[in-house]
């Protein structure tokens, strides 16, 4: 799991709080180095708030700006949005301040950190959009419309977590956030990281867009099983895949990213719409951060149309939705 250095939900309040305002005002992020074991590592106030080796590079503040999330977002705040008023820069950009000394868009470069946020939000988009063929702006303008699963099926209790991760009476574990989280098993590992009782108050989800994002990145930073990688580290590379993974298909690529997300529900089922649908949001994304879809790599590295899945579901999965 990400370790996450916060007491409490009220300490992540009053973290964005303050982070917003030294946003808005422009603070200075003055990098200060030190020796650590023969490596240099390094804090930059507010958005790199300790010690390491991602806080030496670039954060995302400096190459991702308000005017870009707005071109990305540019229909989350019109009157059919579902979530209108509820998603903003400030909350996205203080929610990864917490996972850019480990990396989050703080890995290998500039390029690099591009990318993955064309990747990280083409994801968000895709599972949060009410866009359709035809709207106004066209279809992949609508990313975070949603906040919440507007016509739960279920309540999404596992009771075989029920010593772990027990479900609490009348709390309902539907689809919530950036990149929606379902059931308690989900609710309870990311409350655990993030020191907030999302178990108990699974609706603080819709009720704090940082938060939100923070469980969306939480999600694309930790592996869902140990042995395997995250979504982050396929996508930067960190990751080298096994002659298992050769085997099924899997790479570092954006397409893994989509199967260790969400498994079979997307992948090795072909050409189908939910794969292509991310697929088009990051090529999207790439093409309004002015990186341009040529750089995302050939159709093969995109797709996990022949891939197996990381995780086969024979039971709810981590990536239900």
């Amino acid at each position: 799991m990400v370790s996450i250095r916060s007491g409490s939900i009220v300490i992540l309040v009053l973290l964005a709080v303050s982070c917003m305002a030294m946003v808005a005002n422009g603070e200075d992020k003055t990098i200060v180095k030190k020796k650590v074991r023969g490596k240099t590592v390094c804090t930059q106030g507010w958005e790199c708030g300790w010690y390491s080796v991602y806080c030496c590079n670039e954060t995302i503040s400096d190459y991702f700006q308000v005017y870009q999330f707005e071109q990305l977002f540019s229909k989350r705040n019109t009157p059919v949005a579902h979530a209108a008023g509820f998603w903003d820069y400030q909350s996205f950009i203080t929610a990864a301040a917490l996972f850019e000394p480990l990396g989050f868009g703080t890995t290998g470069g500039k390029l690099m950190g591009q990318k993955e946020m064309a990747a990280f939000l083409g994801h968000v988009a895709s599972k949060t959009s009410c866009g359709y063929g035809v709207a106004t702006g066209g279809p992949l303008a609508w990313g975070l419309c949603y906040n919440r699963e507007m016509s739960p099926s279920q309540s999404y209790c596992d009771e075989s977590w029920k010593y772990k991760y027990p479900c609490s009476p009348g709390a309902e574990y539907y689809g919530r956030g950036a990149l929606p989280i379902y059931w308690n098993f989900n609710y309870g590992a990311a409350g655990d990281a993030l020191k907030a009782d999302l178990l108990n108050h699974p609706e603080y989800i819709e009720q704090n867009a940082t938060l939100a994002f923070q469980a969306a990145i939480w999600r694309w930073m930790t592996p869902i099983k140990k042995n395997q990688p995250s979504a982050h580290d396929i996508f930067v590379g960190n990751w080298k895949p096994t002659k298992n993974d050769t085997l099924s298909k899997r790479g570092p690529t954006f397409g893994s990213t989509m199967n260790v997300l969400y498994g079979e529900l997307t992948c090795g089922q072909g050409s189908i719409d939910p794969m292509n649908n991310i697929v088009s949001h990051y090529l999207y994304f790439l093409d309004l951060l002015g990186i341009g879809r040529e750089d995302a790599g050939p159709n093969e590295e995109l797709s996990c149309a022949e891939q197996k899945a990381f995780n086969p579901s024979t039971a709810p999965t981590a990536s239900s939705s």
